[in-house]
């Protein structure tokens, strides 16, 4: 009797391995069958982009959800490409869930598109395409492809860190600069000890931001706080194509008998991204200063009477007191304002 008994339990044991194999088979295959790509549609093919029109919404795209054969929440990120390149350049925008309706402001579409290296001024051609996905185990799906021709226009555009160097104050966050709107960003940012951690937004607000996934890695309204690698000014590269950033040094302070640290060590300055000019104010004595670059003579400049010359005399301080002192790299010139 406990014989049979055994067997019967070893019977149904088995039914139910089986019976689990099965629903495991049906999973896999799933989904890899009955997949719906998303369709896209763009109100119009053909836009010139100016200055004038940058303001106003240019574009509106209609997407159809793809229809994974079951209930689960999809990521759709639309990607810009080269005609005919095969998306090997690509700039790629999230759609924000649920949204089946988009509009992009020319300032929206031509930072898009100068971002993949063509000129301003001139007709280029651009496939568009929805990506649509659930996650890295089920194949990703493409729409078909859409076209569009535009004309972009030379711009400038910035990011702003908003973060803890300046105690997330959303007005106070430094600017990081694209001179041509080409999606990479530089500027220069000072990092105090323990407060190196912001976000990058497109905006002195929070309405869109991009956060870190790893060290070096960007993402558009995702990822946790970035954080800088080490205290001390810090040069930033933002590339919103490739969605990385990096950092290097890149200081200017002064030095010499009229400073507070005579000539043993540098008193750093502070970088005005906005006005690209680098900014001190600082008790000086009688004496003499000169400029250097990341605490080093290889890179350092003298000059007399506001005009700077690279490994030049050591400007003279009259007399001691505080001043506002400018060092402007791109006129070759320095001041010092006595306050």
């Amino acid at each position: 009797m406990k014989i049979r008994h055994y067997i019967g339990i070893l019977l149904l044991l088995m039914v139910a391995f089986q019976s689990c194999k099965k629903d495991e088979t049906r999973a896999i295959l799933a989904s890899g069958e009955g997949i719906q790509p998303a369709s896209l549609s763009l109100d119009k093919n053909d836009i010139a982009l100016s200055k004038d029109n940058a303001g106003d919404t240019v574009l509106h795209l209609s997407v159809v959800p793809a229809d994974f054969g079951f209930q689960a929440a999809v990521t759709n990120v639309l990607q810009f490409g080269l005609k005919g390149d095969n998306f090997k350049t690509v700039k790629e925008v999230v759609i924000p869930s649920g949204r089946t309706a988009l509009g992009f402001t020319g300032y929206e579409l031509n930072s898009y598109l100068l971002a993949l290296g063509v000129p301003t001024g001139t007709v280029s051609e651009f496939d568009v395409r929805l990506k649509s996905s659930i996650n890295s185990k089920i194949t990703v799906v493409y729409s078909a492809l859409a076209g569009l021709k535009a004309i972009p226009f030379a711009s400038t555009s910035y990011l702003y860190a908003i973060g803890a160097y300046e105690d997330w104050v959303e007005a106070n966050a430094e600017s990081l600069i694209s001179p041509t709107s080409n999606g990479i960003y530089t500027g220069i940012i000072n990092f105090p000890e323990g407060k190196l951690t912001f976000k990058l937004t497109p905006e002195r607000n929070w309405s869109n931001s991009y956060g870190e996934t790893e060290p070096g890695k960007i993402v558009y309204n995702g990822g946790q706080d970035i954080k800088a690698p080490r205290a001390g000014n810090l040069e930033l590269e933002v590339n919103t194509t490739a969605n990385t950033i990096s950092y290097k040094d890149h200081s200017w302070g002064i030095i010499g008998s009229a400073s507070p640290k005579g000539w043993d060590a540098d008193t750093d300055m502070k970088y005005d991204n906005a006005n690209q000019v680098w900014k001190l104010t600082v008790s000086l004595t009688a004496g003499e200063i000169k400029f250097r670059k990341n605490r080093d003579w290889g890179t350092n400049f003298g000059g007399a009477n506001g005009t700077l010359a690279a490994g030049g005399a050591n400007i003279a301080v009259a007399s001691a007191g505080t001043y506002d002192i400018v060092l402007n790299l791109n006129a070759n010139t320095y001041t010092l304002t006595k306050k």
